[in-house]
């Protein structure tokens, strides 16, 4: 929706007798209206989110604030609208699709947001593999085009950093970001960074900073993912997009919901709070003409509850999770093996990936659980034999330069490095690898 150029439309309806004004809502006498249709309340963007008889009540985007009972209500006739095009590439919009960057706006089709999801029908098994750089997601949750899957992280937790880096890693045809509540240094981070990389060619951003409205999240993945589909159907691109922070989104929607009047679920949030995260979520999708869509998204955690309403609904939802952990031993922040887990990563490793792949990330992770089991030991006040011992400096070493963040290798020199730190901590007996793959790649 391009709000700038609103005025110059001939509005089908307009209507006057608003009864009653909320923080985030009102609500007008009206007829002929339609659900999720926009609107414009004393200039201000609005979208109906319910009707009952010539009731209508929409929430706007920039809060009521200043605005009287005889204030003009003018509906538009259509839903959230987003201009679609090659012009898109390497730019920055607001929540209603408009520049943020300084740039002129942009010509294109018009597309409605948040239409639904993709037929079952037409689609096709995830088979792609889709590498980020990052050994704890290549190595032990491989992504897969078509995939959805959300990372789980404290809000002090630098997710921030690893979606950039994920953009500019992985090996798709186009990113799209979604920002949802990012403080305004954020927003430059991203845009210095993609700016200095060379890599606004295949970048577009949809942005949102906390010092714009909150309610304006609830457009920002659909925004997203109506860009997304333009290039996965339209031009049969294999896209990624990344969402940060659907907590944040959802937090939106209870802001909405609240102010309503509707009786809330599981700490505090809306009732449809599952089917508005699948909304969104389900778009992932690969088509059998090759054009794909993967969601990455952040969801971030209050005191680090799992148990909390949105990560427990987005875990039904999702294939997988990745989990972001403070390692205290090695100081760096690293894809906690245990605690993550892609459901699709067996349809590409050994596949699409060297054919040791599945053994070496079954052994990295089970000398790992022996570490902690050792740490376990250390801490209680246990002797520790000397396979404890050696499982423990796996660990760091494995940690150091497999889990953590900072790393950016292929997925065969993570195999390579993996097979390094297996000599140097254990012998042959010890791994549990298939004698085959020990032949041909254990190296004296």
């Amino acid at each position: 929706m391009n709000t700038s150029n609103i005025n110059k439309r001939a509005f089908q309806k307009t209507f006057t007798q608003l009864i009653n004004i909320t923080k985030a809502t009102c609500t007008v006498k009206a007829q002929g209206a339609s659900y999720e249709e926009m609107a414009l309340v004393d200039g201000r963007p609005a979208q109906v989110v319910k009707i009952v008889g010539d009731e209508v009540t929409l929430q706007i985007f920039k809060g009521t604030n200043g605005i009287a009972t005889n204030a003009e209500v003018q509906f538009l006739g259509h839903a959230p609208m987003l201009k679609v095009g090659d012009e898109l590439i390497g730019r920055f919009f607001n929540a209603y699709g408009e520049p943020i960057d300084g740039r002129p706006e942009i010509d294109g089709i018009e597309r409605e947001i948040g239409g639904p999801a993709v037929n079952p029908v037409r689609r096709e098994q995830p088979s792609e593999l889709i590498a980020t750089g990052i050994a704890g997601i290549d190595l032990n949750n491989t992504l897969v085009s078509g995939q959805k899957i959300p990372f789980f992280a404290d809000p002090d937790q630098p997710y921030n950093q690893v979606m950039a880096d994920v953009a500019l890693r992985a090996k798709v045809d186009k990113i799209i970001l979604g920002g949802m509540g990012m403080l305004y240094d954020d927003f430059l981070y991203y845009k210095n960074l993609f700016d200095n990389a060379g890599a606004l060619d295949k970048i577009i951003s949809f942005i949102n900073t906390t010092n714009d409205p909150a309610v304006e999240r609830i457009l920002i993945p659909d925004m997203a993912l109506t860009a997304a589909e333009y290039f996965a159907i339209d031009k049969n691109e294999k896209v990624l997009v990344l969402l940060t922070d659907m907590t944040l989104f959802c937090d939106a929607l209870a802001i909405v919901s609240n102010r309503m009047d509707q009786i809330p679920s599981k700490d505090f949030m809306p009732g449809t709070l599952y089917s508005e995260l699948a909304k969104r979520y389900e778009k992932a999708v690969q088509f059998p003409s090759g054009g794909s869509i993967t969601i990455l998204a952040v969801t971030t955690l209050s005191s680090g509850d799992i148990t909390h309403a949105i990560p427990d609904n987005t875990g039904y939802i999702t294939e997988g999770q990745l989990f972001l952990k403070r390692d205290t031993d090695i100081a760096k922040v690293i894809v906690d093996p245990f605690r993550s887990l892609s459901r699709l990563k067996q349809l590409v490793i050994g596949k699409k990936t060297r054919a040791d792949h599945p053994q070496v990330m079954n052994a990295c992770i089970r000398l790992y659980s022996d570490a902690a089991n050792s740490k376990t030991k250390l801490e209680n006040g246990f002797d520790l034999t000397d396979y404890d011992q050696r499982c423990l400096k796996f660990a760091k070493e494995y940690s150091n330069h497999l889990l953590a963040i900072d790393v950016n290798e292929s997925i065969n020199e993570m195999l390579e490095k993996a097979w390094q730190l297996f000599k140097e901590f254990f012998g042959k007996h010890e791994v549990g690898i298939k004698q085959e793959f020990v032949d041909q790649y254990w190296k004296e």
